[in-house]
């Protein structure tokens, strides 16, 4: 940390009134699927359409997404807690253990029950403090019924 920057408990409370929506990125890992729960997902161009994950270096999700052609992001509906918190903290040999998924025709992993789908390509990578800044060309995806799973303010909430 330096002079002319908060610190990281400082920056989470900051940051922590800003309500996101809770995704799960999936990708291949050569045999076995991979997936982590992450709230940094934005979408970044219309035309092309682009959105961007963020993902800390140190995760073991990093190599997977970065040597995948494609991703998968999985927008968990309002009763999927329990799969964020798994994809989140569990080994990431047991995530999928017991937990409905399907592929896409073009091979995206799908998770069962989310509100939404957003099928990518790997289109760039930057290097940027702790994490690294995933973009992806839009290639398909599905949207569904359902209430999103929001995070604000260190928890888990729903639209009422």
């Amino acid at each position: 940390m330096t002079a002319d920057s908060v610190d990281p408990s400082r920056f989470r409370q900051l940051c922590g009134r800003f309500a996101t929506g809770v995704v799960v990125i999936t990708a291949d890992d050569g045999d076995r699927p991979a997936g982590m729960t992450a709230n940094s997902f934005a979408s970044v161009s219309l035309d092309p359409p682009l959105i961007s994950v963020n993902v800390d270096r140190s995760s073991d999700f990093h190599p997977v997404i970065l040597a995948a052609p494609r991703f998968t992001i999985n927008v968990l509906a309002a009763d999927q807690e329990a799969l964020s918190r798994r994809f989140a903290g569990t080994d990431a040999s047991e995530r999928f253990t017991g937990i409905g998924y399907h592929r896409s025709q073009a091979g995206g992993i799908m998770l069962t029950g989310v509100v939404g789908t957003i099928e990518c390509l790997r289109q760039d990578g930057f290097e940027v403090g702790d994490h690294t800044i995933v973009v992806g060309r839009v290639v398909g995806g599905e949207s569904l019924d359902g209430r999103p799973l929001l995070y604000y303010r260190g928890g888990y909430h729903t639209l009422e």
